[in-house]
């Protein structure tokens, strides 16, 4: 039994500690907060045992085996490199880090003290994902993909009244790119490989963070367009277009009903009532690491390809 401290108290580790409970082979053993009061009330609240009050004694006890961080963006590297140092295995909630480079250096740190170090990036291990590749076969040559999440966040009506909450504070990491935007380069990156060309603009808002975005991403062949947006709400599907149909995906993080239409008009569907946005895939994923049935290059690989891919993003929108 992997037993696990959570980092972070927001509604992310809410949803891990959830996912946890279903999952064979990891137990929720302890949370933490920087605040001892406001850790002891989190555990009491998600029915966690024990509590502690920042990182050093939750690291330094022999009885945690690994730990997930769900803190803010900018936290993430230092509190991996920490957990990593002290011999625990890690799951990082997305987007790991800031860069490629940090990422790739964090992997070289957790193979050489020999611990599991994984991107808490659900899309990849979403049962829709598996529904959606198969079906991508069956669309002939593809020439066009059009993703996107956007959804209108209520911390927005704070930065409307002059304040800056942490998703929106470029000092934070955060962003519409990094919370939402990244689904879909991550989606592009699984589905395709890394892109060869990269254009992309954005919309600012008051506190400096990006507010909605598109990129372009260029592929032999095939362009994919990621729209993302923190500001406002989509109400259109995610399409894959080839030369002999077109897939529409209804929810790109978790696709619960994929249509097929082909050139004559003739549709198929797949369905599943699956509940979507869950993180039970994930944490089965770093459960399966950890008890050492595979390696986790692929995993890792792919998550330094998505964030090379963002930088190339951000740089491009200026």
């Amino acid at each position: 039994m992997i037993r696990i401290a959570t980092i972070g108290t927001s509604v992310i580790t809410d949803a891990f500690i959830g996912a946890a409970s279903r999952t064979p082979g990891i137990e929720v053993a302890a949370v933490s907060s920087r605040d001892a009061a406001k850790a002891r009330a989190y555990a009491d609240r998600l029915g966690v045992a024990e509590s502690f009050a920042g990182l050093d004694d939750l690291l330094a006890d022999p009885r945690i085996d690994a730990v997930y961080v769900g803190s803010p963006n900018s936290a993430h590297g230092g509190q991996v490199a920490a957990a990593i140092e002290a011999g625990k295995h890690v799951l990082v909630e997305k987007p790991a880090v800031a860069t490629a480079e940090e990422w790739d250096d964090l992997v070289e740190r957790s193979r050489a003290a020999g611990v599991v170090l994984l991107e808490a990036m659900r899309t990849a291990y979403d049962p829709g994902i598996v529904a959606l590749r198969e079906r991508i076969a069956t669309l002939g040559v593809l020439r066009r993909a059009s993703f996107h999440y956007a959804k209108r966040s209520s911390r927005y009506d704070a930065v409307l009244a002059g304040e800056t909450p942490n998703i929106f504070d470029p000092a934070m990491g955060g962003g519409a790119l990094a919370d939402l935007g990244v689904y879909g380069v991550h989606a592009t990156v699984l589905l395709f490989g890394e892109p060869l060309g990269v254009s992309a603009s954005s919309v600012p808002i008051a506190t400096g963070a990006d507010g909605a975005g598109l990129a372009v991403l260029e592929y032999p062949g095939l362009v994919v367009d990621v729209a993302y947006s923190k500001i406002t709400s989509a109400v259109r599907p995610s399409e894959i277009q080839g030369e002999d149909a077109t897939l529409l995906i209804d929810h790109l993080a978790s696709p619960r009903r994929l249509t097929r239409i082909g050139l004559d008009g003739a549709e198929s569907t797949w369905e599943s009532d699956a509940a979507v946005d869950v993180l039970d895939g994930e944490v089965a994923r770093f459960v399966e690491l950890v008890e050492g049935g595979v390696a986790p290059d692929e995993d890792q690989a792919r998550t330094s390809q998505t964030l090379r891919t963002l930088e190339r993003i951000r740089r491009a929108a200026g």
